[in-house]
């Protein structure tokens, strides 16, 4: 395996193909989790931009950035575009939109839909759950978004939201190939029928992951109608309210029976353990394919407003890249954390508002190093060509900040 990849382009390869080769190789290892050194991760270019704030500039500057990294004609034109929206949580900061601090800004997706539009996708397809029953369209209309300026920004943009099956007939089986925690899931068949995905999310800290970056957003696809605590016992429930913490934040109960269970139902039931491995098994089922991290304006030291201590900044940064593994490296240097920290180091000894019991660990793991070690890319700084903005010059550092906040 490690001789015929150093023969073999990974350009080449699409990722799908990658992620199959890289896992054979992991399987051959004997249980090892790291990967023979022939087969390293990829350590695609990532780009850093600055931006004075949201508005009529933005999509300008962004198509910039997208040609430090190839551009998107290659990648989209003719094609249909999925785009994962970071739109998790309720409630404002005082005197701020959701967009300004803890949702992707909607300037942020009408400019990316603008530019892929204008590269020649197809359709574009923009997706996320939404917990009251409501579409996406009226989830963004209730937070006063410009809804009809996004719809009207490139040829054909729909919205969909992929907490339940809705109008689709049936669920898509995401096979995950290596995985930690899931062998599959089931999800919304936009996740599958599609021939580019995006993670566009926020760039932020978390409460109980340490940081919520393009990674943390797939924690999103999978659907509360299977996943979420009120899910059926032996099918999903197409009527859900409530999150995914029981079967995936704790691991207390399994998704319907008609959904794959996970693999070990012995194994680590504290999230900090499983949330960064399932959101790498998500990544290993649906790759992404490029990752964009909206930084103009966020949060700190918590991933939203019912964080004790959160507030909003204005970093005003935007990270992104073809490979996620590589733009979220980038971007924790960026936010002056450590992206090779290890569990219980730097980002990643957190500091629980939402403790469960007195003495619940402040721990997790480090997404990056886990979907590195899985072969999805690298999270070794020294290998990514960073271009645009030095990440010395676009450092806004949270980790600072983070220490002034007593709880």
């Amino acid at each position: 395996m490690c001789a015929r990849l150093r023969r073999r382009n990974r350009d080449s390869m699409s990722r799908r193909e990658w992620l199959a080769a890289a896992g054979a190789g992991l399987t051959v290892l004997a249980g090892s989790r790291e990967l023979c050194a022939s087969a390293a991760p990829p350590a695609d270019p990532v780009s850093i931009g600055k931006y004075p704030g949201y508005g009529k500039m933005l999509a300008e500057q962004l198509a910039g950035q997208f040609d430090h990294i190839g551009g998107l004609t290659g990648l989209m034109r003719g094609k249909t575009v999925t785009v994962k929206l970071n739109l998790t949580g309720s409630g404002r900061f005082p005197g701020y939109t959701e967009g300004q601090t803890y949702w992707v800004h909607p300037d942020m997706v009408g400019a990316c839909c603008y530019l892929f539009g204008k590269a020649g996708a197809k359709r574009i397809r923009l997706v996320e759950g939404t917990y009251e029953g409501e579409t996406l369209y009226d989830k963004m209309l209730d937070a006063g978004w410009d809804v009809k300026a996004i719809r009207s920004s490139a040829p054909v943009v729909e919205f969909v939201q992929t907490s339940t099956r809705g109008a689709a007939k049936r669920y898509s089986r995401l096979k995950v190939p290596h995985p930690y925690i899931f062998p599959a899931f089931d999800v919304h068949p936009a996740y599958e029928d599609t021939d580019v995905f995006v993670s566009l999310a926020k760039l932020k800290e978390h409460e109980e992951c340490g940081l919520t970056l393009s990674i943390k957003n797939m924690f999103g696809v999978p659907p509360i109608s299977i996943y979420g605590d009120d899910a059926g016992v032996e099918e999903p429930n197409e009527n859900p309210r409530k999150a995914r913490e029981q079967i995936m934040h704790y691991g207390n109960r399994l998704p319907p029976r008609s959904a794959p269970p996970e693999l070990d139902p012995k194994s680590e039931r504290y999230e900090g353990y499983r949330v960064p491995r399932i959101c790498v098994d998500v990544m290993m089922s649906r790759p992404i394919d490029l990752a964009i991290l909206d930084g103009i304006e966020t949060c700190t030291t918590g991933e939203g407003p019912w964080v004790s201590g959160a507030k909003h900044v204005q970093p005003g940064v935007v990270v992104l890249g073809r490979n996620a593994v590589t733009t979220d490296t980038v971007a924790a240097s960026v936010m002056g954390f450590d992206p090779r920290a290890g569990r219980g180091q730097g980002a990643f000894k957190v500091i629980k508002t939402h403790a469960e019991t007195a003495d619940d660990p402040r721990w997790a793991d480090n997404v990056m190093l886990l979907a590195e070690s899985r072969g999805l890319g690298s999270a070794v700084l020294d290998r990514i060509e960073v271009r645009g903005l030095p990440i010395a010059r676009a450092r806004f550092d949270f980790a600072a900040l983070r220490k002034t906040v007593a709880r």
